[in-house]
């Protein structure tokens, strides 16, 4: 089963060092989403259509609403992977047009062949998560250096202007009317048919128009939905586990343990416990 080492977060996202042995369902986040490996076996992602691989020279690169899935051989011994999941706005910070993380585009390929520099800031990051866990200063600024090494190298940010990210958020109204119920009813089941007819489009249309706007399915766009507010439940509160899957729309705590774990590795419990190491 895999395990989650250390995870941080902050207004940066959240950063995960995780010890990977099992696969992971295609699913997608709103942010820029980085896989770097740290030791273990050479391993692969399912990124969009084609595989990407993980080793020692290469890292995996996702665009924000990009669908993926981690590909494990049960064949091959684990991977230690360090996983960055970043905020949009704390990028912006650094340059303002890093703010187009969030979308399409961000990463020119979804791989590449890691610099020294890279490599060295991955390691040097891990070893400091694992060594010293509260030292949350001393992290973000190790994760600041190591992506911008990794968007400097990877990205055609010089290339970015903010007129185009502007166009680059703009959704169809009718899509957009839909993507907020949808986020007012996290506990409601996507039924394309009903959710067309509140667009007031065919099924057929509803759903073209939908990942032309999202870039993800409904039912794709409902987990991301419901995994970042499982994620922001189980870090921050401390009711159980059953009362965040009900209220997220899980019958039975197993099915929520399960969608948990399916999409970011390891149960709710293992998350909260790790999670908490550096509060």
């Amino acid at each position: 089963m895999s395990n989650a080492l250390r995870i941080a977060h902050g207004t940066f996202g959240r950063v995960a060092l995780l010890d990977m042995d099992r696969p992971l369902v295609r699913h997608a986040h709103p942010h820029c989403h980085v896989l770097l490996k740290v030791e273990g076996a050479d391993t692969q992602f399912a990124v969009g259509e084609g595989l990407v691989p993980l080793t020692d020279r290469s890292c995996v690169l996702v665009n924000g609403w990009e669908p993926h899935a981690y590909v494990h051989d049960p064949n091959r011994p684990k991977t230690i992977i360090l996983a960055l999941y970043i905020e949009p706005d704390w990028l912006k910070t650094f340059r303002p047009g890093w703010v187009a993380s969030g979308g399409a585009g961000f990463f020119a390929q979804p791989g590449g062949e890691v610099s020294p520099r890279i490599h060295r800031l991955t390691h040097d990051l891990a070893a400091a998560m694992m060594a010293e866990p509260d030292a949350k200063a001393v992290h973000e600024a190790l994760l600041a250096d190591l992506m911008i090494a990794v968007v400097e190298r990877f990205t055609p940010w010089r290339s970015f202007s903010i007129r185009a990210l502007d166009g680059q958020r703009r959704m169809d109204w009718r899509i957009r009317r839909v993507v907020d119920g949808m986020r007012a009813n996290l506990a409601e089941e996507v039924d394309t048919s009903t959710l067309a007819k509140e667009a007031g489009l065919s099924r057929a249309h509803f759903f073209r128009l939908f990942e032309a706007s999202t870039n993800v399915p409904p039912r794709i766009y409902l987990n991301v939905m419901r995994v970042e507010a499982a994620v922001a439940a189980v870090t921050a509160e401390d009711g159980s586990f059953t009362d965040i899957g009900e209220r997220l729309g899980f019958a039975a705590p197993s099915h929520f343990t399960r969608f948990f774990r399916d999409h970011t590795g390891v149960t709710p419990s293992e998350f909260r416990a790790i999670s908490r190491i550096a509060m």
